[in-house]
């Protein structure tokens, strides 16, 4: 056999294994929940965004594929059409312009970034629009490595203590447990009591930092009652990985019955690291409220 046959041979073996590899990773994706939503945590109707958010993400990447396949083929294409002949001598002929094809590159991908950028800012104006009375107001800070939650409404708080800093996983019955009613509005007013943090839910697909000295907002409305996991998803110091917490979506008496639980008043700045006397000798030394 020459060297030829043996080249073409081979890759056609490794033509068709990569086309059996490309099915079985497309058929195993499939099966997947996760997949399903185009890789996304949580359910469709976890809040009232996370269809939103769904959509945007999942419509993205159809017409990011749809340009990907046209560009793809048309790459290939001109590598056939215009391939260089057994025959052929010289270089092809050379074109300095063509104006038609050069305006049809222009406008296309401006037309794309245009539509793109309109559904994207209309959905994070959307997301990002404040309630004007909300029915529930918590006052999120995070500090290291743990979290409080403090009720506005309720006048109530919940005060996260630091985990065992072991850096093995957190057990979710100790973790810090923010409770909200279903189908009711939620401000979560964002704050930071020493370094840079991130409120993440996943489920939520909805994630914002916290910033010593500013106040960030997330608003949203639970739509479905469950358990949510929620972490730290800013890098904040050793511990970071420990920074969790729970959500947990209730009925709206559950929720009445929560806050009958939890102590009377809030935690605020004063437990912030720079109003930290400057004798205190446990400066340097993150605070558990």
């Amino acid at each position: 056999m020459i060297s030829q046959d043996r080249t073409s041979s081979r890759r056609g073996r490794i033509a068709k294994l990569s086309g059996i590899s490309l099915v079985g990773a497309l058929a195993l994706t499939g099966c997947s929940a996760e997949a399903q939503r185009g890789w996304l945590p949580g359910d469709r109707d976890t809040t009232n965004h996370t269809s939103l958010v769904t959509d945007l993400w999942v419509n993205s990447w159809i017409a990011a594929t749809v340009v990907g396949l046209i560009t793809w083929g048309l790459i290939i294409w001109c590598m056939v059409a215009y391939r260089r002949r057994k025959n052929d001598t010289g270089y092809p002929r050379q074109i300095s312009y063509n104006l038609p094809l050069e305006v049809f590159y222009l406008t296309i991908p401006v037309f794309m970034v245009l539509v793109f950028f309109y559904f994207t800012e209309r959905d994070i104006a959307t997301i990002d629009a404040r309630v004007d009375d909300p029915d529930v107001v918590v006052d999120v800070r995070g500090k290291q490595w743990s979290w409080d939650f403090n009720y506005v409404n309720e006048n109530r708080y919940s005060a996260g203590v630091q985990a065992n800093l072991t850096g093995e996983e957190g057990v979710p019955e100790t973790l810090p447990t923010l409770y909200l009613p279903v189908n009711r509005s939620v401000e979560l007013q964002l704050n930071a009591r020493d370094v840079q943090h991130s409120f993440f839910v996943p489920a939520f697909l909805q994630k914002r930092d916290l910033y010593p000295g500013r106040t960030n907002y997330i608003n949203v409305t639970p739509t479905q009652e469950g358990t949510f996991a929620g972490k730290c998803a800013e890098l904040c110091g050793q511990y970071h990985s420990e920074m969790l917490f729970n959500v947990e979506v209730v009925s709206q008496a559950e929720f009445d019955a929560q806050m009958e639980q939890l102590e009377i008043g809030q935690l605020g700045d004063e437990y912030d690291r720079d109003s930290y006397p400057d004798d205190d000798p446990d400066l340097d030394t993150p605070r558990s409220s």
